[in-house]
């Protein structure tokens, strides 16, 4: 069964807010964007301003839609592993709280720090910061070990 999750770029002064989550969870000293699994029957925006909020403690509205990334492991090419809906937003209240998922830190927009994030982001991370509606659909090998192939698709 798919997984369905979401990522959130919380973007301010031409920085973007990232998480290195701690060892033992999935993704494990990796940079991203905070965001997780959606909750049965749960909305893709819910679950991005409720995951935002449980790992950053930050309370985020006018969420934007900007991206899908589809995501299908053991060189599978039907029934993807994942779908992360992406949003972005400026718009947040509160004080920055790490919790039990990672340490935050601010980005310059246009130099994250992609030799530690994802294999993948480096061919959606811009689309996304900059708002532009998009799908990614991401083949790799292996659990998420090597990237194999990729189709971005601006919408």
């Amino acid at each position: 069964m798919t997984i369905q999750a979401t990522l959130c770029f919380i973007l301010h002064d031409n920085r973007v807010l990232l998480l290195k989550k701690n060892p033992g969870l999935f993704g494990a000293g990796k940079w991203n964007a905070p965001g997780g699994k959606l909750h049965p029957k749960e909305t893709a925006v819910h679950g991005a301003t409720r995951e935002v909020y449980e790992e950053t403690g930050l309370e985020v509205r006018d969420l934007r839609k900007v991206g899908t990334l589809v995501f299908f492991k053991y060189d599978k090419r039907q029934d993807p592993d994942w779908i992360a809906h992406l949003f972005s937003t400026n718009k947040f209240r509160g004080t920055i709280k790490e919790s039990k998922e990672g340490i935050l830190r601010w980005f310059p927009i246009n130099h994250p720090p992609f030799d530690e994030m994802w294999e993948d982001d480096r061919y959606w991370y811009r689309h996304a910061v900059e708002g532009r509606n998009f799908r990614g659909d991401f083949y790799f090998r292996g659990d998420f070990e090597k990237l194999l192939d990729h189709r971005i698709e601006l919408l």
